[in-house]
């Protein structure tokens, strides 16, 4: 059984509303870090940014953030914060188009990237300074990690300790669905508003692909995004293709690597089929830690220090009780 059937996690009364638990970190938590930018050339002639925080470790955490996210989001500076404080270096990456500088492909990254994952790891590996690594993954950047850690790969880094993923839309459908609904339309908007920015750079890159602009535009949801632009430009059918054969949830009993996927049943983004129970049941490798409040991403219980940093502090707790 890796169900983790009772959980820390018991948030003040402001925290356990959904909606204000999932922005207030975004609007409210400010943790300064300093990060040492490195730039990691693909195989494929593109780049990533990873952004390093170092206090002398030889292990690693790894940070993947979510759609549109960045090292910049306050989850991965608030995790950097914490993980450096217990002794531990950090490399928090910036997905292909969102360090702030455009990518070089038409494509950039989406939700099953798992080939930038893969090439990033052993990047950081060639390295030579670390011995251990363990890698955290927020939304998105989540179901990338837990899809990764699931797939019949012929090789992983023996130093790849442990994999946590937070508030993963394990079931893409079940999620752009619950996103698209009226009560997410501010989240909806604002991921679409940034998504649709960087479309525009896109199409002024490559107009030759002949991509349907006034559609991307027009876009009100994930449905139709995903129809219009990450579906044609990634080689999928169409959206329904895409969150298919890129949902994490189908990959999750071959996880053989320990494994922590922490999530709220009051996510707002997340529908009921994000949350793997059976998987968890049958395979002792992939531990599911399902709360009754948290939010998107929030997972703040109090508002000392800003949070009460609980989620990191878990994140950490798992990390070392398999070292």
């Amino acid at each position: 059984m890796a169900v983790i059937s009772s959980s820390s996690y018991d948030p003040t009364l402001a925290f356990k509303s959904k909606h204000f638990n999932t922005i207030y970190r975004t609007l409210f938590h400010k943790i300064p870090v300093k990060f040492d930018r490195k730039r990691m050339e693909t195989r494929d002639g593109d780049f990533m940014d990873i952004d390093f925080s170092t206090v002398g470790s030889e292990k690693l955490f790894i940070i993947i953030h979510g759609l549109e996210g960045s090292s910049s989001s306050k989850y991965v500076t608030a995790m950097t914060h914490i993980a450096n404080q217990n002794g531990y270096d950090v490399a928090a990456v910036n997905l292909r188009g969102c360090s702030g500088e455009t990518n070089r492909h038409l494509y950039s990254y989406h939700s099953g990237k798992t080939d930038d994952l893969d090439e990033l790891i052993n990047y950081l590996d060639q390295i030579g300074v670390y011995q251990l690594f363990h890698i955290v993954g927020y939304s998105l950047g989540g179901n990338m990690l837990l899809k990764y850690l699931g797939e019949d790969r012929k090789k992983y880094s023996p130093k790849l300790a442990s994999g946590t993923g937070v508030s993963v839309p394990c079931d893409l459908k079940g999620s752009s669905e619950t996103i698209a609904k009226f009560w997410n339309m501010v989240y909806m908007q604002r991921f679409l508003i940034s998504l649709k920015k960087k479309t525009l750079i896109k199409m002024e890159q490559f107009p030759e692909v002949g991509l349907d602009k006034n559609a991307i535009l027009n876009s009100k949801n994930f449905l139709d995004f995903d129809n219009y632009f990450t579906a044609p430009v990634n080689g999928f059918e169409d959206a329904e293709d895409y969150w298919k054969r890129n949902s994490c949830r189908q990959f999750l009993h071959g996880i053989q690597t320990p494994s922590l996927l922490i999530t709220s049943v009051d996510d707002p983004f997340l529908s009921s089929s994000c949350i793997p129970l059976e998987e968890a049941k049958n395979n002792d490798f992939f531990h599911l830690e399902m709360t009754n409040f948290g939010g998107h991403v929030g997972y703040n219980s109090n508002f000392e220090n800003g949070s009460g940093y609980w989620l990191e502090k878990r994140i950490i707790d798992f990390a070392t009780s398999v070292e």
